[in-house]
């Protein structure tokens, strides 16, 4: 398992699997173990995914320093990582809250980028957040799924506040509620720091109009993966958000939602790569 050491001293691990051109890619949650995005679907036939453990998470070191955790002190790391694999421009992929960290990546270095895919990213780096609302309109096109009757309620009461976050609406994260999604979510929990998740977000880690004006310098194609019935982001926040890009465009993938490489794994291989491969 290869590692690298970042610029204070933490010792973070990544993994590569598949063969082909590197690919590299940064995991969501926020801060869970990249154990989770598997082979994207079989993207490794095609491309060798270079998957980094963020400081505390999966074989990471934990950090000296917790407040280290926060989404923009994490920008550094990233490039130490693609200084260390000897990539002059990297093909850079990243999934949900992990698509932030891209984002400030790319303000910051955006001639490092080759071409850049957000999967159902999480835009906080940009001012933009799915809202109850978005995710409340997604949730209701599930309203044919059998556990929808307890899921929506339960959803509807943890989104308003006034109850704990619950499995039982778990499906609405996943296109397909089989054992693959069960074995997926059932991972979640040992698979993430929740300590560094809560800090991810924290007060001053973004600024998003300066994080806008430096993107107007990414000249890199970007594309912005979308789940037809994912409610963050709904495929209008990730149009918005691909605006946000000089050479930005949107996808939306049928019936999927936040995974969407669980859910349609051949759907999603054939237009990741259509856009790698451009």
């Amino acid at each position: 398992m290869p590692a690298f050491t970042t610029t204070d001293g933490t010792r973070l691990a990544y993994h590569l699997r598949g063969e082909g051109e590197p690919l590299a890619v940064l995991p969501g949650g926020p801060m869970r173990a990249s154990a989770y995005l598997g082979d994207l679907g079989g993207l490794t036939a095609h491309r060798r995914l270079a998957l980094l453990d963020l400081r505390g998470t999966g074989d990471s070191q934990v950090p000296a320093d917790p407040a280290t955790y926060r989404c923009d002190r994490m920008v550094e790391d990233v490039e130490a990582w693609r200084a260390h694999m000897g990539l002059e421009h990297m093909d850079l992929l990243a999934h949900s809250a992990g698509a932030s960290l891209a984002m400030l990546y790319a303000a910051r270095h955006p001639h490092r980028i080759r071409r850049l895919l957000l999967v159902t990213p999480n835009p906080s780096a940009l001012g933009l957040r799915a809202t109850p609302e978005d995710r409340l309109a997604a949730a209701r096109l599930r309203a044919d799924e059998p556990w929808f009757a307890r899921a929506f309620p339960a959803f509807r009461a943890w989104l308003a506040g006034e109850a704990e976050f619950d499995d039982v609406f778990l499906p609405f994260f996943h296109g397909r509620w089989d054992d693959t999604a069960r074995a997926h979510t059932d991972a979640e929990l040992v698979e993430t720091n929740e300590e560094a998740g809560e800090r991810y977000f924290a007060d001053g880690a973004f600024t998003p109009d300066a994080t806008r004006t430096a993107l107007a310098a990414l000249t890199a194609p970007v594309l912005v993966y979308a789940g037809e019935v994912d409610g963050g982001p709904r495929p209008g926040l990730a149009r918005r958000t691909a605006d946000a890009f000089p050479n930005g465009e949107c996808t939306v993938q049928p019936g999927a939602a936040h995974y969407p490489w669980l859910d349609d794994p051949e759907w999603f291989v054939r237009r990741t790569l259509a856009f790698l491969d451009r």
